[in-house]
């Protein structure tokens, strides 16, 4: 992954047409590709700030990098040819396999179940992810950021490392925490991720750009609250658990 953001101007390739906001592929002068998504392309929402998605986009990166969650890639403010937005190293890989919809006779001790019900032609399925490291910290992670939208196609494997994508809805200070990740609620942290909650707790960086001060001091909070509760949380029923459509 490449250490500093694009080589000089940014050319578009490309449109990323399943996105919500307006999102680019765009290829830098050394050949680097990057998700490009300007200001200028965010639909209001009724429960964001306006113009702030970006900006989410790039505090979640900092918050994976720097307290060692290592789930986004990486994600910088950048002027691009469309005028000032995020842009974010492509990551060239495939949904991951670890997440799941299978029948109910498959289900095994090597699938965490999340929710039961029934495709289009109304016969029963799981919803279902691994017990995998990988999974359980990004969890970790969209826990402390409060992101709303972690669908299974937000997950994207090259290979060798699982990464997390489109973080544009994340870091609110009201509870809106949406995963398809459930599998894990009611787990002990361990030890090492208590450590890191610790840490985070300790919320040592300025608030970025385009974020609150409460927003920002909420990760700190989250992070506090997990640790309290000793336990990865369930579903409050408060809010929709599961974002729709799940990939």
């Amino acid at each position: 992954m490449a250490a500093t953001g694009p080589d000089g101007g940014l050319e578009v390739v490309g449109r990323l047409t399943e996105a919500s906001n307006a999102t680019f592929l765009a290829r830098d002068e050394s050949e680097v590709l990057w998700v490009y998504k300007p200001v200028a392309g965010e639909k209001p929402l009724w429960d964001f700030p306006q113009r702030t998605l970006g900006r989410r986009e790039v505090a979640a990166h900092l918050v994976s990098d720097h307290f060692g969650f290592d789930v986004v890639p990486l994600t910088l403010w950048h002027e691009g040819p469309l005028g000032e937005g995020s842009v974010q190293r492509w990551v060239e890989g495939n949904i991951t396999h670890l997440v799941d919809v299978i029948r109910p006779e498959d289900l095994d001790e090597s699938w965490l179940p999340v929710v039961a019900g029934v495709d289009g032609e109304d016969r029963p399925v799981v919803l279902v992810h691994r017990d995998d490291a990988a999974l359980r910290r990004t969890c970790l992670f969209d826990l402390v950021i409060n992101n709303s939208d972690r669908k299974a196609g937000h997950l994207v494997s090259d290979g060798q490392h699982l990464f997390g994508v489109d973080h544009g809805v994340s870091l609110h200070v009201d509870e809106k925490f949406r995963t398809v990740l459930w599998g894990f609620a009611g787990q002990q942290l361990t030890g090492a991720e208590r450590e890191q909650l610790a840490v985070v707790a300790a919320l040592d960086l300025p608030t970025p750009e385009g974020l609150t001060a409460q927003e920002w001091e909420q990760v700190a909070a989250r992070a506090q609250a997990l640790l309290d509760a000793g336990t990865l949380p369930a579903p409050s029923g408060r809010w929709p658990a599961i974002p729709w459509p799940p990939w």
